[in-house]
């Protein structure tokens, strides 16, 4: 049976199989059916062997392929997933700005888990200022993956946080004393962010 025919099988463990076969022995003929297969195969235990099988054929081959299927919503998600496996040259600059925040929640944490693994020290700044856009944003798996790529960023992301923390702190306190004053409320909020627990204490 070839890899085609093996991809077209309604059962799984066929499929598992083909894509095993498909990255045990690299051929730039089995691209094509592998790349079908990233954005229509429903098992997560093939879409992650079919990521591998790509893995293992050179990237001057895969990188186009990959690049392109950012455009289909249905690969877009394992797309970016398997380029984060292979970290190509030129990865950073296919990433865009609307693929950090796809409306699609997998695509969306794909996105960010590549963008921190290849960011140039140069777009650091740039992509934590995007990265604390989405917080609050999602469910808690969704959640989880943020504070992972903001801990990823690190000494870029504090200075953020805590503005984030202040303004959410000021609006708080306008809501529950609206005639103290927009002003006052960020003055303080920002003072108490600025001084950390100790002045909570």
């Amino acid at each position: 049976m070839t890899i085609t025919r093996a991809f077209q099988s309604t059962d799984p463990s066929i499929r598992l199989r083909a894509a095993l076969a498909a990255g045990t022995d690299p051929n730039p003929a089995h691209l094509v059916p592998l790349m079908e297969r990233l954005g229509g195969e429903p098992h997560f235990f093939v879409r992650d062997m079919v990521t591998w099988a790509l893995t293992r054929h050179p990237v001057t081959e895969t990188f186009p392929l990959l690049t392109a299927a950012l455009n289909d919503p249905e690969a877009r998600s394992q797309a970016l997933h398997t380029l984060s496996k292979i970290q190509a040259p030129g990865t950073w600059e296919v990433l865009t700005t609307q693929m950090l925040h796809d409306a699609n929640a997998a695509s969306r944490t794909a996105a960010w888990r590549l963008a921190v693994a290849v960011v140039p020290d140069t777009e650091r700044a740039a992509l934590a200022t995007e990265l604390v856009a989405e917080l609050g944003r999602g469910d808690e798996d969704t959640q989880r993956s943020l504070i992972r790529a903001l801990a990823a960023l690190d000494g870029e992301v504090n200075p953020l946080l805590s503005a984030v923390i202040a303004h959410a702190q000021a609006t708080q306190a306008y809501l529950q004393d609206p005639d103290g004053g927009i002003a006052d409320h960020l003055h303080e909020a920002r003072r108490v962010a600025a001084l950390g627990p100790v002045a909570q204490n």
